[in-house]
């Protein structure tokens, strides 16, 4: 059985309510439920939300929200990885059925569709992977950026050998939360994710906006208008 969980918890502090803040034609959550369903990949698309809102609208586009998840999992400590093995728990008692294959699709990424999903799980087939993550380049390289000091010293900021032509360095790479495809083996231990037998699946930058504030937001607008 491969299972899509769409994790949506109710608060959000730097943008309220943003999970189903209409974005374009639809609630901001709509359009990743949409993509998991139109890649007719998964044998179930879930919600795990606290919130009664969120529930309603997921279940208006066809996802399925079997229960508003507990105290302990609403907070802001509870972890994806909390999330994920407190669901496949339950499904797999509920339904008597094992999971193979889960993926991770954060609603805050609107602009990953369907064709991503179905070239990741190719990807994962191809590759013989344990797991697939998504990735973007980075918009500045990496070697341009340091910590500063207390007193704003930039002193050592950049390595001498680093001083190139941005042409003349390496392309880098950046998490962009978009999607996440693991075997069964990973529940619980998320945490062990990034090792070997997980690849990358790279994606261009504009699908890869992630949505945590107003200015990504009016940016997805944008994107979404003059796609």
């Amino acid at each position: 059985m491969k299972i899509a969980i769409i994790p949506a918890r109710g608060g959000s502090k730097r943008l309220p309510g943003k999970n189903i803040k209409l974005l374009g034609d639809k609630p901001l959550i709509a359009w990743t439920i949409e993509a998991a369903i139109k890649s007719n990949i998964f044998d179930h698309v879930f919600v795990s939300t606290d919130s009664k809102e969120i529930a309603s609208v997921s279940k208006d586009y066809g996802a399925k929200v079997p229960f508003l998840r507990p105290a302990e999992l609403a907070s802001d400590t509870a972890t994806t990885n909390d999330v994920v093995t407190h669901l496949i728990s339950w499904f797999e008692k509920e339904y008597g059925q094992e999971v193979s294959n889960i993926a991770i699709l954060q609603p805050t990424s609107p602009l990953r569709n369907a064709q991503h999903i179905i070239e990741a799980f190719e990807e994962m087939k191809t590759k013989h992977a344990k797991a697939i993550v998504s990735v973007c380049e980075l918009e500045h390289p990496i070697q341009f950026c340091n910590k500063l000091g207390l007193d704003g010293s930039m002193d050592g900021f950049i390595e001498l050998g680093d001083m190139k032509r941005t042409q003349d360095l390496d392309s880098t790479y950046r998490l962009n939360g978009a999607i996440y495809i693991f075997g069964r083996e990973y529940v619980g231990r998320m945490i062990e994710l990034y090792s070997m037998g997980t690849f990358a699946y790279i994606m261009d930058s504009k699908s890869s906006i992630d949505i945590d504030t107003k200015d990504d937001f009016n940016l997805a607008e944008y994107y979404n208008l003059y796609k």
